[in-house]
């Protein structure tokens, strides 16, 4: 029985084009479509939970730009910003520093390690971020999952050459590949910190 399911399950489906998360109402928290397929599929069996089920339903994209930029900034200890309207973030993303405005295409991006800018009127507030990720929706929502955080002026200047200097010795001398491993690290963040306080 279980064989056929898969085969079974595409038929029900009929090849229909199945909906993006941002193309359901918002007001659903089932994939109805799912749903139905399984139980022509598979009438005696409730069908399983699919992550629709447990997301909140995103607010509709609205029919205009708005004039701002709602950030969320969360870190796995702490929420640096919560619905924070803002009028632009500038992100490091792998690709290169990336500016984010309300109405930003769609966009998941991975975050190098490097200084994300909220701009906030005549205010920017800089932190220097080590790695994450950038979510940017198309209701102007953008949220910025980061391993570390720390606000640009909390570094000491002397202290961040002095590790960029430890971790490019540790470099030239590593004999393992986790040795290697560990210093390119360093060097990459170092370096990136450095350009950022001195820059």
């Amino acid at each position: 029985m279980f064989r056929q399911f898969p085969r079974a399950l595409g038929r029900a489906l009929g090849g229909a084009r199945r909906s993006f998360s941002t193309d359901l109402p918002a007001a659903s928290t089932t994939d109805t479509t799912f749903v139905e397929a399984w139980k022509q599929a598979i009438p005696n069996i409730d069908p399983p939970k699919t992550p629709l089920f447990f997301m909140p339903s995103r607010p509709p994209i609205p029919s205009s730009i708005p004039s701002k930029l709602t950030v969320n900034f969360v870190l796995p200890y702490q929420c640096e910003l919560s619905s924070k309207e803002v009028d632009q973030v500038i992100i490091p993303a792998m690709t290169g520093q990336m500016g984010v405005l309300p109405g930003h295409v769609p966009t998941i991006t991975e975050l190098k390690p490097g200084v994300l800018s909220v701009l906030e009127g005549n205010e920017v507030t800089k932190y220097f971020i080590s790695s994450g990720f950038a979510f940017i929706h198309a209701n102007s929502v953008t949220d910025v999952v980061v391993v570390e955080a720390v606000p640009l002026d909390h570094f000491d200047q002397s202290l961040v050459q002095k590790g960029l200097a430890d971790f490019t010795q540790k470099l030239g001398t590593a004999s393992t590949d986790l040795e290697k491993a560990e210093s390119q690290i360093g060097v990459e963040v170092y370096s990136a910190l450095n350009s950022a306080v001195t820059g």
